[in-house]
């Protein structure tokens, strides 16, 4: 059961959260929290702010975060646990205070130390709901994550190592299931194979759970957050928007790759493999039933079953007639994007002419600077890309022209089709977003069939 940081913003979401834990307790749950809803954009403030030398100003901007732990302890918990708490938050102030003046100093590499002041979100949050749930008389146990995951030296976005982490995982949970206690760890953190601190990259809480539920066999991975299940579009952007019931593994990794808020693309994975359901569930409305990715969809009519989008889009636009006929000239621009650590969301072809999507600009100037050496490059910024993702859309006729008919009013820019059985992917202008949106919903959704 993996809580998200608006499961745990304040005292009241904490007392849900027991809550909903305590009504598993059949089921054997193991809780892995994410840190509370701000903490992790204040803990990354108050590094840049060390960074520029400032270590005073870095620390005295997590005292708010801080006080906000305590009172959710001193509500929601006895004497003993809150004097328990203290010492844990005096230790962790202190602790914060040594890295931020390091990272004020340069004294170890930035990238190392950055991991190691942000983890200290989870560190708390999964610290104060273990005692949280003690109060609520749930036999909880805290258990370190940076004992439990094991990764490479990639810091902030390490590659779990799979067979120790798996036989830790084992190790020191399974025995602890077996006693009865429910071991409650923070997300999104772990440790290298030297002991220090990594983390698995924003949204790693998910992928945290999913690991943990993949190495003790699980019978169900639920992903807790702020929002019913999985939704046939951003309810923002169209209010009428409804929970799916259930969504294939291949469904549920476009969508999330292409901007579903709920699901981190890595989630999928370790459920993948081991072909675990997956449940994602609305903390507020813990009744609801929510969505279950399961290995293949159950069968539906409705061939379209959500529709997702990412802004801050770039599009490349790569022509060079050397690529009339020849090979190798993919293999070459691929490579550069490669040098450049870029990922590429959505890439066309022609003749003569490559055109791919960036959500990642970073390294963009240079990037275009090598491949300027090989090909004409041009730059369309602000775009967006959107996703219709469905069972069966390659495969059925008329689809691809329903689609386009209904926003026939708005330029497009790159189709990609066919490459997945269960997306149709286009691009369009950023301002649009919001009407293409609209018109794909009306048309799948709110027409009545």
């Amino acid at each position: 059961m993996k809580f998200g940081g608006t499961s745990v913003q304040d005292a009241e979401a904490f007392a849900r959260v027991a809550e909903i834990v305590a009504g598993e307790m059949e089921n054997s749950p193991v809780v892995v929290t994410s840190a509370m809803s701000k903490v992790t954009d204040a803990l990354l403030f108050a590094f840049e702010t060390a960074k520029k030398g400032d270590v005073e100003s870095a620390i005295e901007s997590l005292e708010p975060h801080f006080q906000r732990h305590t009172i959710v302890s001193v509500e929601l918990t006895d004497e003993a646990q809150q004097k328990a708490f203290q010492t844990e938050l005096y230790f962790a102030k202190n602790e914060l205070k040594d890295l931020l003046t390091r990272v004020s100093r340069r004294s170890l590499p930035l990238s190392m130390l950055k991991d190691a002041v942000v983890s200290y979100g989870e560190q708390l949050s999964s610290r104060l709901l273990t005692f949280v749930c003690q109060a609520k008389h749930l036999n909880a146990r805290h258990a370190d994550s940076r004992r439990l995951i094991v990764t490479d030296d990639e810091y902030g976005s390490a590659a779990p190592i799979w067979d120790e982490t798996e036989r830790f995982i084992q190790l020191e949970l399974q025995s602890s299931i077996n006693k009865g206690e429910i071991p409650v760890m923070g997300g999104f953190i772990a440790a290298s194979r030297s002991g220090e601190t990594t983390t698995l990259g924003r949204g790693g809480s998910d992928y945290s759970a999913a690991l943990v539920g993949a190495a003790l066999k699980a019978r169900e991975i639920q992903i807790w957050t702020d929002v019913t299940g999985v939704l046939t579009c951003d309810p923002r952007i169209c209010p009428e928007a409804r929970t799916l019931k259930t969504l294939s593994y291949e469904e549920a990794a476009e969508l999330a790759y292409f901007g579903a808020k709920v699901l981190h693309p890595k989630t999928i994975q370790p459920a993948v493999d081991l072909q675990i359901p997956v449940r994602v569930c609305n903390s507020h409305q813990p009744a609801e039933k929510g969505t279950m990715i399961l290995p293949s969809s159950q069968t539906t009519t409705r061939l379209v079953k959500s529709i997702a989008y990412k802004k801050g889009i770039t599009i490349l636009h790569i022509t060079s007639a050397r690529m009339l006929g020849a090979f190798g000239f993919m293999s070459a621009i691929f490579q550069i994007f490669e040098r450049h650590r870029t990922v590429i969301d959505v890439v066309t072809t022609s003749e003569v002419s490559v055109s791919l999507t960036l959500d990642n600009t970073d390294s963009l100037e240079a990037v275009v600077k090598d491949l300027q050496r090989i090909a004409a490059v041009e730059i369309e910024r602000d775009q967006a890309v959107i996703c219709v993702v469905g069972s069966g859309l390659r495969d059925t006729s008329g689809v691809a022209a329903k689609i386009f008919t209904a926003i026939s009013d708005f330029n497009i820019s790159l189709i990609s089709h066919g490459a997945s059985s269960v997306n149709m992917t286009f691009v369009v202008e950023e301002n649009a977003v919001k009407e293409v949106i609209k018109k794909l919903h009306d048309e799948f959704f709110n027409q009545k069939n």
